[in-house]
């Protein structure tokens, strides 16, 4: 079981870095503070570094559709608790959809390599 969370942990962290990546990289103010853009470009190769490990286990799709919506949403709260910055209404919903939309890609959705699809097709 743990072999089987593990790339879900993994995934976590990334989202983490993803999110502090982004929360210094609007800090940095362009890229013009050294501190602040040093920790974006730090945290946004750590990222990276995770995804690629998870990426050994779960479908590149998959991987990044949830890891994006899930850094989406990390971020536009972390706008809220440290920036300020209230979304309105359309906003709420869209990142809800969002939420909704990685359960969905990581409960339901299923992934065929090429391979799958061709002995899938020989054997109709």
């Amino acid at each position: 079981m743990i072999k089987t969370l593990l790339p879900y942990l993994i995934l976590i962290l990334a989202v983490g870095f993803g999110t502090a990546s982004n929360t210094f990289a609007n800090s940095a103010n362009g890229f013009t503070k050294l501190i602040p853009s040093l920790l974006s470009m730090i945290t946004i190769v750590l990222c990276m570094f995770c995804l690629s490990q998870v990426m050994k286990s779960l479908p590149v799709g998959i991987t990044y559709a949830s890891f994006a919506g899930i850094c989406i949403v990390g971020t536009s709260v972390v706008g809220v608790i440290k920036f300020n910055q209230i979304p309105n209404v359309p906003t709420m919903i869209g990142l809800c959809l969002i939420i909704v939309g990685v359960l969905t890609v990581n409960l339901l959705g299923q992934t065929a390599t090429a391979s799958d699809v061709e002995t899938t097709e020989v054997a109709e």
